[in-house]
């Protein structure tokens, strides 16, 4: 629990080469990474052999819902923190749509201390905006001409369209008072709400799990994704498009989003991500699997899955989240269209991305681009998402020759279903390692489900980010 590790003879993925080396970490921070040469052992420090692993930075997911407070059985911070360092996951941002809603700073702060009480990761938090909250998103990231960063605190999430919970801002005078009066960064759930009660007269009656993606087809999104944008340009704001569905909305963005780290001139700095789930299932596995994959936006079509890979790797999409979003099995099977949308997705994200490597579809480095070194330049932040010396001790190891399926029962998240299930996967986390404690492993002992390693709360800080001007 000192914080000092060694780990020797892993193949290490550096922000601009791959190979074999030793990576040290001391007091938390990484302090030395030695290619080639073996760094000599040290006697206040663990020594862990990761000869035939891969060595990453720990990934960083931006979009989760992790329950808390007031749906613990569906997951609370604990069980997904737990769930997330089961998936290679040292951080996460969290959102608001909870029960109550968490619209206030003092809601925020409240939610800040819950995690460092839970969870065993890196924790940050979105405030959500109401037609009538400015004020309070103010006093959580400031002012466009006075910016503020709260550690553990990424920005404002708006959902355009209704979507699980109860937050919805969809009149543009609404959404101009908080793109003109607010600071920070911008997260959008881009559904346009008019055009979604429009459609809605065209799946009436219809129980057939196809109506989902009809009903709230890509226009639906791309309306909705073209307003935030103009918005964005407007005001100047900085803007970052959630959960990306549609190749029609990634080829409009096209030209139009920039990682922040590559920007220039004074216009508004534009993000996007997309989901393994997007780049993985079609209409087909919606079909076979009914209600588990339910989620809002929805799961597409084979063209859009496409589309998505395609302009993931061109650079239009700039990273990868989950949109974990659990839900009980129980209430999936009432069947559409009353069955609740969202899934769990923490856990296998790394795996499933790294399984596309090892098929051909990208490469290590790109994932390790997507989910970790990418989403850290999105959001600014601080020494976390590449192994270089002077980073946080987050790293993990993973194993990428040996695949394993996915099933229910080794499952962390307490709904205790994998939308993957069946599936089998390389990539998965052995060491997962916050500030250069350990935290998660999973062995020969342990089995594929793993164990973890420290007491809720034991490790994790929030994130520090810095604002946006």
């Amino acid at each position: 629990m000192n914080g000092n590790i060694l780990i020797h003879g892993a193949t290490m993925v550096l922000p601009n080469e791959t190979g074999i080396g030793d990576l040290r970490i001391r007091n938390g921070v990484i302090e030395t990474i030695a290619l080639g040469e073996p760094l000599e052992a040290m006697d206040d420090e663990l020594f862990i052999d990761g000869t035939g692993l891969h060595l990453m930075p720990g990934m960083i997911d931006p979009q989760v819902h992790f329950r808390d407070p007031g749906q613990p059985e569906k997951e609370d911070l604990a069980s997904g923190s737990a769930a997330a360092v089961s998936g290679g996951i040292t951080s996460f941002l969290d959102m608001p749509n909870n029960k109550p809603s968490i619209t206030t700073l003092e809601g925020m702060m409240t939610k800040l201390k819950t995690a460092s009480e839970k969870c065993i990761n890196n924790y940050g938090f979105f405030i959500g905006a109401t037609p009538d909250n400015v004020s309070d998103l103010q006093d959580a990231v400031g002012t466009p001409d006075a910016p503020i960063a709260i550690p553990g605190i990424c920005g404002i999430k708006i959902f355009m369209g209704s979507s699980t919970g109860t937050l919805l801002v969809n009149e543009r005078k609404a959404l101009e008072a908080i793109f003109n009066g607010t600071g920070g960064l911008i997260a959008v759930h881009a559904e346009d709400e008019a055009r979604m009660d429009e459609r809605l007269e065209l799946v009436e009656g219809r129980t057939d799990i196809a109506a989902h993606a009809e009903w709230r087809d890509d226009m639906t999104a791309l309306i909705a994704t073209q307003l935030a944008v103009e918005l964005a340009q407007l005001s100047g704001h900085r803007l970052h498009v959630l959960h990306l569905t549609s190749g029609l909305e990634a080829d409009w963005l096209e030209g139009i989003t920039v990682m922040p780290s590559q920007a220039t001139g004074e216009g508004a700095i534009i993000t996007t991500e997309t989901l393994p789930q997007h780049l993985t299932f079609d209409e087909t596995d919606v079909a076979r699997e009914g209600t588990r994959l339910q989620m809002n936006p929805p799961v597409r079509y084979a063209h859009d899955r496409e589309t998505l890979w395609k302009q993931l790797k061109a650079g239009t999409i700039q990273c990868i989240a989950t949109d974990h979003a659990p839900h009980t099995l129980e209430a999936k099977a009432l069947g559409f269209p009353a069955a609740p949308s969202g899934m769990p997705g923490v856990e296998t994200s790394l795996a499933v991305m790294l399984t596309h490597a090892k098929n051909g579809a990208c490469s290590v480095e790109d994932v390790v681009h997507w989910m970790a070194s990418g989403v850290a330049d999105c959001y600014n932040m601080v020494g976390k998402g590449r192994l270089e010396e002077g980073a946080d001790g987050d790293v993990i190891l993973v194993d990428m020759s040996n695949a394993h399926p996915v099933l229910d029962e080794n499952t962390w998240s307490r709904v205790g279903w994998n939308p993957f299930r069946g599936r089998e996967l390389v990539g998965w986390t052995q060491v997962t390692i916050v500030a250069g404690t350990p935290v998660f492993q999973r062995t020969s002992e342990t089995g594929p489900k793993g164990e973890i390693l420290v007491e809720p709360g034991a490790v994790g800080q929030p994130l520090v980010m810095t604002p946006w001007r």
